[in-house]
């Protein structure tokens, strides 16, 4: 019995177990000295594992010994046990789909913050991400509201600690903090997640089209990145296919705004009534958020308004798109002057360091009664432009993301009716998603029986070949070869038709996988232990590069 360096290797430490318990029965090492050449066991050293390896080598070298002398009944025990052991748990279950998240819904801005990771950087993470020991693909949902990574994971547990260890250590936030916010959630509980999050229903403001978009965007980032695979790649895709179908068949989007929408809103709910016209207003960043704010500030009757921003570029583009208001152009440089000079400032840019803080507020002259004789700070940036201790002053006051469910609350009884309707579309999408899932098992059973069947015709064919002589000429040997490769591919024609299925029809995908277990009943194509070392294999190699 051989046993492969790949898998013994990556995943010894399941089999201990069973090793240890059959070395108990014959402790004797030198039962191993007396293996013939052939049979042997080979490990591959590495630096995580060495240890490990040095430790159980003698129980590991006593079951293959003992294997060598038993009877074939034993040695066949000895497979079955190998393949009923801990390992089992990676190959009789197929991987797991598993979101770990944390969302405004329970985590506060400040970790939030710490969590979030440019899209710039999404292929760099989704790389470190798959180069975890149990983790085969990955993709990250990084917003103002939710940081969110989704996995195809070996195992869950393992999976889990896994990228919560690597949240920890590239956000710099102990793992003990991250677990007392996270939400975790596996296979079709997760793919709900991400349909109800592409569909509005898990935003602050029901049916927001941002998140929608914000989805694509990670399906067009990932285009092209290794680990963005088979199984996330689909998962995203479909909850696309969901979002825009919800926003079609419910009109959950009609009445609903953006965070930027939310954010006029709430601004104009905390000002009097009659200084809405007269408000002075600041939008500092004029990127695609504050763009947003602007639009909506117009439609709701602002006429006027200063923009600073580092560059006069995307102001003049809005202000050509809206030629209907005054859109007042001021550098960066003097956005301390134009703070002065407002009533209520927008803050949405990049910094990564706060744009305000008490000192640089503090000194900045009162604002009239008639807008209540308050300055007031929205804040719709993560990390945040503004610093809470802002909020310390009596002449001001700070609004930031998670404050804008105020503003969502004042529409609850149609979010909820909505949100019903619709649930019973991301059921009927979930359902879908799941059976092309299922439709994939499939694929395992296609490549060996197609490796079977080309191990069964070259193997004739050399036969043959050797039969009819070595001066048989090139145009006869690939005449017999193209005569072999034929009857192969119309014998496994029928057998490859019964065994592809794109799930969409719940009665075929069952019949599919009928076949594909008679089909490997019929030809002993047990992929389980095969499956495995490929996937060990290959993230063996990652972990060398």
């Amino acid at each position: 019995m051989a046993v492969s360096s790949a898998f013994a290797g990556a995943k010894l430490e399941n089999l201990l177990p069973t090793i240890t318990s059959a070395a108990a029965a014959s402790p004797s090492r030198s039962a191993a000295a007396a293996l013939p050449s052939q049979i042997r066991v080979s490990f591959k050293q590495t630096p995580m594992r060495g240890a490990l390896i040095q430790r159980f080598r003698p129980a590991i070298c006593c079951l293959v010994a003992s294997d060598v002398s038993a009877s074939p009944s034993s040695s066949l025990s000895a497979l079955e046990q190998l393949k009923t052991s801990a390992a089992d748990r990676y190959t009789k279950e197929r991987s797991s789909i598993v979101v770990i998240g944390l969302s405004v819904h329970s985590t506060p801005v400040e970790m939030r913050e710490k969590l979030a990771i440019p899209e710039a950087e999404w292929p760099r993470a989704i790389a470190e991400l798959c180069n975890l020991n149990h983790i085969e693909e990955a993709a990250v949902l990084s917003t103002c509201n939710r940081m969110e990574i989704y996995v195809v994971a070996l195992s869950q547990h393992r999976g889990v600690k896994e990228v919560t260890d690597w949240m920890s250590k590239t956000s710099g936030i102990p793992v003990s903090e991250i677990c007392q916010y996270r939400f975790l959630l596996y296979n079709k509980d997760a793919t709900q997640h991400i349909f109800e999050v592409s569909a509005g229903l898990d935003s602050l403001v029901l049916g927001e089209g941002q998140i929608l978009a914000q989805v694509k965007q990670v399906v067009k980032v990932g285009q092209g990145v290794s680990g963005f695979g088979r199984n996330i790649s689909g998962l995203f895709k479909h909850a696309i296919t969901v979002g825009k179908r919800v926003r079609t068949e419910t009109n959950i989007a009609a009445g609903a705004v953006s965070v930027s929408s939310a954010a006029v809103e709430l601004a104009l709910m905390k000002l009097p009534e009659s200084s809405h016209s007269t408000a002075r207003m600041l939008v500092i960043g004029a990127g695609k958020m504050g763009k947003l704010v602007i639009k909506h500030l117009v439609a709701k009757g602002c006429t006027k308004m200063v923009v600073v921003n580092r560059t006069e570029e995307r102001v003049s583009a809005i202000r050509e798109e809206l030629t209907s208001v005054e859109i007042v152009y001021k550098p960066l440089s003097e956005m301390q002057t134009c703070a002065a000079e407002a009533d209520v400032i927008f803050t949405s840019t990049a910094s990564e360091t706060p744009l305000f803080l008490k000192e640089h507020v503090i000194d900045l002259p009162p604002v009239g009664q008639e807008v209540g004789g308050l300055r007031r700070f929205v804040d719709i940036s993560v990390p945040r432009n503004v610093g809470s201790c802002v909020t310390d002053l009596d002449t001001a006051r700070v609004y930031n993301v998670d404050d804008l469910k105020e503003v969502v609350a004042a529409n609850k009884e149609d979010r909820l009716r909505k949100a019903m309707e619709a649930q019973a579309i991301i059921a009927e999408e979930s359902k879908l998603f799941e059976s092309w899932r299922d439709s994939l098992e499939t694929v395992p059973t296609i490549k060996k029986l197609r490796a079977y069947a080309e191990r069964i015709r070259v193997a004739e064919l050399e036969k043959c070949l050797s039969k009819m002589g070595d001066d048989i000429s090139n145009k006869t040997r690939r005449a017999v070869d193209d005569l072999s490769r034929g009857i192969v591919n119309k014998l496994l024609h029928g057998p490859m038709q019964h065994l592809r299925c794109d799930g969409s029809d719940s009665r075929t995908l069952s019949e599919t996988l009928e076949n594909m277990h008679a089909l490997n009943r019929m030809f002993s194509l047990e992929t389980e232990i095969s499956v495995l070392e490929q996937k060990i294999r290959a993230k063996v190699e990652q972990t060398q590069k």
